[in-house]
């Protein structure tokens, strides 16, 4: 799982826009106003793996080899301090919105692609917003995958 967050990561960091990219250890909870992040941040994380057995393999340790059914998120946030009201001038506004880029350019990044030679391509299964009263916008990508010989 190591490898998939650390070539998550670096696919991320291709990306212009985010100026912090990591594996999400729990940096937008708890931390307000002291988030130790810079704007806009993407947060990698394995949130589910569910293992079934495959076989044995008496070559490998251990033997009884396994696949993994698997959840990648990936939190997509900013500090949303400008106002985009119907009436806020239209650059304000885009820079308002300028998260929905970052998102769709993560999605074009990472959808179908496999971010390890034994895993699976990821698949987006779902998209949450999370509600916050401190300024963060936050969204939250899910993608499944599938990982084999474990």
């Amino acid at each position: 799982m190591k490898n998939i967050i650390d070539n998550t990561q670096a696919k991320l960091l291709l990306i212009p826009g985010f100026k912090y990219v990591d594996e999400d250890w729990g940096q937008l909870d708890y931390y307000s106003p002291n988030f130790p992040v810079q704007w806009p941040c993407a947060l990698i994380d394995i949130t589910n793996a569910a293992y079934s057995d495959v076989g044995k393999d008496r070559n490998k340790d251990p033997q009884q080899r396994q696949m993994a059914d698997c959840y990648l998120t990936l939190s997509i946030a900013d500090l949303k301090l400008t106002n985009s009201s119907g009436h806020a001038p239209k650059p304000q506004k885009d820079n308002a919105r300028s998260i929905w880029q970052l998102i769709e350019a993560a999605h074009t990044a990472l959808h179908g692609w496999n971010p390890e030679v034994f895993a699976g391509k990821l698949i987006r299964r779902g998209m949450q917003r999370v509600k916050r009263d401190d300024g963060v916008q936050e969204y939250r990508l899910t993608y499944s995958f599938s990982i084999t010989d474990v």
